[in-house]
C-alpha cells in the first residue's frame, strides 16, 4: 500500500430508510486501524450515514492524513505496531491545529487503567472491541453535536461582547445573552423560544447577508442585526448593536460640553454626511452647520470632520 493511507469514498449500497433515522451530522471522519476488515466496517457504517470516511492503517500516517485534512473526528485504535494509538493522540494534542479535534479510542483493553491512559492521552470517549456499528454511530454523532456546539460558543464569545444569540434555521431562538434578551423583546417582541418575525428570517435567506445588516427602528433607537456565524442546519448566530440616537446626543453634550444643537450635529458627522445633508435632516442653512462646526471642533480638540468623527464613534462604542 505504499505509504499505507488510503481514502474510503460513501458508500451507499443498502442504505435504510430516510425515516428509519434522524438525518446526521455528516463531517469528514479519520478512522485509523492496522485491520483491514475494522476499516471495512466503520467505512461500509459511516458512509452509508452520509459521511465522508478518510483511513490510516498506521500512526505515522494517521498524523500525516489528520495535517492535510484536518477531520471533524478520529476513531482511533489504541493497540497498532510501532506507534500506537495512544502516541498518535498525544502528539494531536500537541498539535495546535489538530488539538480540539474529538479522539473516540477504539480498544479491546477494557481494564482501568487502559482507559484512563486513553483519557490522558487526550481521549474524549472510547469503544470497545468487537465494535458495534449502532454505538459507532452515536458516539460519532454525540461527539460531533458538542463540538459543534461549542464552536457557536466559542464564535458569541469572539463577538467581542456584544449581544448575540443562536437561531435554528426555523427561526427559533435557541439561546441569547442577557442583553440580546432585551432587546428581542424590545424591538422583535420575540424571546427565548420564540420565533424571529418573518422580516428577518427572509432577510437571513438571502444570498451573503453576512455582507450587511437587517435593522428595526423603534422611536430615535434602532437595532441592527448582523450575521457572525455560517448558516446552515445549525442555523445561524446573530450578535444585534443598539443604536439610540437620543442617548448618544446625551452622551456627547455631557462629555465634551456641547450643546443639544452642536451634539446632534457632531452625531451627523460621525455618519458621513455633508453639510447641505444635515441642514436638511435638522432643518437648518448650511452656513449654520458651519457655524456649529466652528464650536464643535475646538472643544473636541481637533481640525478636521475625519477626527471628530472619529472621537465621536469611539465615544458612541465605548
Amino acid at each position: 500500500m505504499g505509504s499505507r493511507l488510503m481514502t474510503v469514498a460513501n458508500h451507499n449500497r443498502n442504505p435504510p430508510p430516510a425515516e428509519s433515522r434522524e438525518d446526521p451530522i455528516r463531517g469528514v471522519v479519520l478512522v485509523v486501524d492496522d485491520q483491514p476488515d475494522t476499516l471495512a466496517l466503520i467505512s461500509e457504517v459511516l458512509g452509508t450515514d452520509g459521511y465522508t470516511v478518510i483511513a490510516a492503517m498506521d500512526g505515522a500516517s494517521a498524523l500525516e492524513r489528520a495535517r492535510m485534512i484536518t477531520p471533524d473526528i478520529v476513531l482511533l485504535d489504541a493497540r497498532m505496531p510501532g506507534m500506537d494509538g495512544f502516541e498518535v493522540c498525544l502528539r494531536m494534542s500537541a498539535d495546535q491545529a489538530l488539538a480540539g479535534i474529538p479522539v473516540i479510542f477504539m480498544t479491546g483493553l477494557t481494564e482501568a487503567e487502559h482507559i484512563v491512559h486513553g483519557f490522558r492521552s487526550g481521549g474524549a470517549d472510547y469503544v470497545t472491541k468487537p465494535l458495534k456499528p449502532d454505538e459507532v454511530r452515536v458516539r460519532v454523532e454525540a461527539h460531533l453535536k458538542r463540538v459543534r456546539a461549542q464552536r457557536q460558543a466559542d464564535m458569541v464569545v469572539n463577538a467581542g461582547g456584544r449581544a448575540a444569540l443562536i437561531a435554528a434555521p426555523d427561526g427559533t431562538v435557541r439561546w441569547h445573552s442577557s442583553r440580546a434578551g432585551q432587546y428581542l423583546q424590545t424591538y422583535l417582541d420575540t424571546s427565548l423560544g420564540g420565533a424571529l418575525p418573518d422580516g428577518l428570517l427572509q432577510w437571513l435567506a438571502r444570498a451573503e447577508p453576512s455582507s450587511y445588516t437587517y435593522e428595526c427602528v423603534r422611536g430615535q433607537a434602532r437595532l441592527s442585526v448582523r450575521v457572525a456565524g455560517p448558516a446552515g442546519r445549525e442555523g445561524w448566530i446573530l450578535t444585534l448593536v443598539e443604536f439610540d440616537d437620543e442617548a448618544s446626543i446625551h452622551e456627547l453634550s455631557e462629555r465634551y460640553g456641547l450643546t443639544h444643537r452642536q451634539a446632534e450635529v457632531l452625531l451627523w458627522i460621525s455618519r458621513g454626511k455633508t453639510n447641505r445633508d444635515i441642514a436638511q435632516i435638522l432643518d437648518m442653512k448650511p452656513r449654520t452647520v458651519n457655524k456649529h462646526l466652528e464650536h464643535i471642533f475646538p472643544k473636541l480638540g481637533v481640525e478636521t470632520r475625519a477626527a471628530a468623527a472619529a472621537i465621536t464613534l469611539r465615544t458612541i462604542g465605548s
